[in-house]
């Protein structure tokens, strides 16, 4: 069911209508809900699968605090141009911070006040032959 602006309900009952047009109130969004876009968006950051991804999240007084594992995609180490352009580890870190706290603000309409990133690991690109 959806409300029109007024608070009238539109193709169901009138509940909506009861609480009357203009009367504030607030959205409870399950934390499973939270943490699954959380973790969508900290995979897509980070560039690895959502499935590799560990997320918390926790209710503050000034905002919302994150705690992000994952395993962190480098480059191939026989890639000598590839490992020195490489962007150091916690300068990467850092920028994915930001990434997600501007992301997930706009995204769930919560001040992000904290992102804690443990990084669990290394994830290399798949080799592909060429035949």
């Amino acid at each position: 069911m959806r409300a029109d602006t007024d608070g009238t309900a539109v193709g169901g009952s009138n509940r909506l209508a009861a609480a009357g047009p203009g009367v504030a109130g607030r959205t409870e969004v399950a934390e499973r809900v939270l943490v699954g876009i959380a973790r969508a968006v900290s995979a897509d950051v980070i560039g690895v699968p959502r499935g590799e991804v560990s997320v918390g999240v926790a209710d503050r007084r000034d905002g919302m605090a994150l705690r992000v594992s994952s395993p962190l995609p480098v480059p191939d180490l026989d890639d000598s141009a590839a490992v020195r352009t490489a962007v150091p580890v916690l300068e990467r870190a850092a920028q994915m911070q930001e990434q997600l706290r501007e992301r997930l603000t706009h995204l769930l309409g919560r001040d992000i006040v904290r992102v804690d990133i443990t990084v669990t690991g290394a994830r290399m690109p798949e080799r592909r032959r060429v035949r």
